[in-house]
């Protein structure tokens, strides 16, 4: 007995190790070294579509993002989002509007940065000196004097969970841009900030509306004990206010325009959140080259409407298309037990 279990541990060992051997071979065939990687160095001179910015002759735009740095009586990081603040930083200053950053408590607000997922503007905002001061002097809501803007933007991540809801500045800030004609934005876990806001009349803003967020589907796939986390999920949140909610694909780019309402489901819905509330805003947005992380979405959403056959049409059209993403992306299919999606995911990485 003792020999035949040796016997299987040793093939499963060899198995084991086959495998390693081929998924590094595949990896290696990929040739991700490839992709050029980005420059940490990069500066907004660099930013092709900021680098002939109109003056900021349009008005005035407020971020908002969290001062919340941990989960309550935990260790555990919440905070905002860098990338879901630089892409509409720049997006912003590239269409001739001045940004303000605030944050409920003021001064310098929590950041989450993940080198993984940043692109040239993400760096561009680390190296930005005149921005990390602005971030750094974040303005107290309390002092923000809301006719200033044409429109206010809330930066997601998992702080807005906690210091957005129930925050009679935002309520006050939001109810005056929207009574004023203005236009309301907010990112992943930004629609937080909406949840307790009612308009002039007495009722919610977001009753009848149609909105996105952070899905619930997202929410539990990153953080099996998301339930106990927090004291409701977003989507089930938003949805108990009278919204309609409206999910896209898991982690794709998915943005909700109803009027003058924009929310965008996830950190990878940023810059076309930020270009929806320009356009709501009456103007057309500047052109800007989409970045590898925006083609691989695309080439994504492409296949979940239309199957393999429409993917691989996309992906002759975005050669740029990030492979790491796509990779990440036949992980989760796999993850999730989509084996099918797992390998025509990993085809579309392959080329």
């Amino acid at each position: 007995m003792w020999r035949w279990i040796k016997r299987l541990l040793l093939a499963v060992t060899v198995i084991m190790a086959v495998l390693a051997v081929g998924a590094g071979l595949y990896l290696h065939s990929l040739d991700l070294g490839s992709q050029p990687p980005v420059d940490p160095r990069s500066s907004v001179a660099e930013l092709a579509f900021v680098r002939d910015a109109p003056a900021p002759t349009r008005g005035r735009i407020l971020a908002v993002v969290s001062s919340a740095g941990h989960f309550p009586g935990t260790g555990k990081p919440a905070g905002f989002e860098l990338t879901e603040l630089s892409r509409a930083y720049y997006t912003f200053i590239a269409n001739g509007y001045a940004v303000d950053i605030a944050s409920p408590q003021g001064g310098s607000p929590p950041m989450r940065v993940d080198d993984e997922d940043m692109v040239a503007a993400d760096h561009a905002f680390l190296n930005d000196v005149p921005a990390r001061a602005m971030l750094a002097a974040s303005l107290p809501l309390e002092q923000v004097d809301a006719s200033r803007y044409a429109a206010v933007y809330f930066v997601g991540g998992k702080g807005a969970m906690f210091d957005f809801p129930g925050n009679t500045a935002i309520a006050r800030i939001v109810r005056h841009i929207h009574g004023a004609g203005g236009v309301i934005g907010a990112v992943c876990h930004g629609p937080a900030a909406l949840l307790d806001v009612t308009l002039d009349d007495g009722t919610s803003l977001l009753q009848g509306r149609s909105v996105t967020g952070f899905t619930n589907a997202e929410e539990l796939f990153l953080m099996k004990d998301a339930r106990q986390r927090f004291d409701a999920l977003l989507q089930d949140a938003l949805v108990r206010r009278g919204a309609r909610f409206v999910e896209g694909g898991l982690y794709l780019d998915n943005t909700v325009v109803d009027r003058r309402l924009v929310t965008g489901q996830n950190p990878w819905s940023t810059w076309s959140v930020a270009e929806a509330m320009v356009k709501a805003l009456g103007h057309v947005p500047v052109p800007r080259e989409a970045t590898g992380e925006e083609q691989a979405v695309r080439v994504m959403e492409a296949y979940r409407r239309g199957g393999i056959d429409v993917a691989l049409k996309a992906l002759q059209s975005a050669p740029g298309a990030d492979k790491r993403l796509l990779l990440m992306h036949a992980l989760v299919a796999a993850m999730q037990g989509h084996w099918g999606d797992a390998w025509y995911l990993q085809r579309l990485a392959h080329g």
